[in-house]
């Protein structure tokens, strides 16, 4: 698996040239994580200046999404939310992934009352709602980003925790590890050293989707009024701001779920692509 990680990037151009939904996949997927991080210093306009247009606008060429009903420009404004979003959900993910690879190669490799103890506590949060978590974790914490970033970490550990479990069942058992064990190496040094490198793809992989979840999730909880808070935008407080002036003003509405879509589409064919590249023969054909 280690040297499959080191031709992933070769692997990744092959099957970017021969199917044409991952190559539209990994451009979008750049080319949105690209706009997040730039927008605030490309000419776009301010997203909280107040009557910078009539209220509710059409979409124009001095204002392509139109303007919301405070005359505010909302061409910035979903710049803004596809950052928000990317930055709560990415950043809520790689904690997640961190800590559910770690309690993962804990369960599988100890086993006995470890694996026990911590497969039942993924299964006890995996079959809460996010939503459910979401408002318990907003009652608690109070809405806003933070509570968010719990709420996506508490609903994608469990997933984590399983597919790490399952791997590392798996490569725990083999001669390398036992070699390592019978030459008196920790277990710690066992799991970072041999058995860390091995599951990384399944990490890697799980990552993407697991972001795909954590946008949706986000952009739920904002809709909802537990996430982003205004006057700062995500792409769910977007759509609970355009919906309700969808008979007058459906731009609103369209422009940030098209772009809410194009990011988890987008994140899932990459996700399709990584998983094609770590396992060529059980993808497409990397011909």
């Amino acid at each position: 698996m280690t040297a499959t990680l080191k031709a992933l990037p070769a692997r990744l151009g092959r099957l970017m040239r021969s199917d044409r939904l991952s190559f539209f996949g990994i451009v979008m997927l750049t080319l949105l994580v690209l706009l997040g991080l730039i927008g605030p210093y490309l000419p776009l306009g301010d997203p909280t200046k107040i009557a910078a247009g009539p209220r509710l606008g059409p979409p124009s060429w001095a204002f392509p999404f139109g303007t919301d009903e405070l005359g505010r420009s909302y061409l910035p404004r979903v710049v803004e939310g596809i950052r928000a979003t990317f930055l709560l959900s990415v950043a809520a993910v790689i904690i997640t992934a961190t800590v559910g690879a770690l309690l993962g190669m804990l369960a599988g490799y100890f086993r006995g009352t470890s694996d026990t103890v911590i497969a039942r506590a993924a299964d006890i949060l995996f079959a809460f709602p996010a939503i459910i978590v979401g408002l318990l974790v907003a009652a608690v914490l109070g809405p806003g980003q933070i509570s968010a970033m719990a709420v996506i970490s508490i609903a994608t550990i469990p997933l984590f925790i399983r597919v790490v479990r399952s791997v590392t069942l798996g490569v725990a058992g083999r001669g390398f590890v036992t070699a390592a064990e019978v030459a008196g190496a920790s277990p710690w040094r066992v799991m970072i050293v041999h058995i860390l490198p091995n599951i990384m793809g399944a990490v890697i992989v799980q990552l993407t989707y697991a972001m795909s979840i954590g946008m949706i999730i986000e952009s739920t909880l904002s809709f909802l009024g537990l996430g982003v808070q205004p006057p700062d935008a995500s792409l769910g407080s977007l759509l609970r701001q355009g919906s309700g002036y969808l008979t007058i003003a459906p731009w609103l509405v369209l422009s940030a779920g098209i772009v809410l879509s194009l990011a988890i589409m987008s994140v899932n064919l990459v996700g399709d692509a990584v998983r094609d590249a770590l396992e060529p023969l059980k993808g497409r054909p990397l011909t």
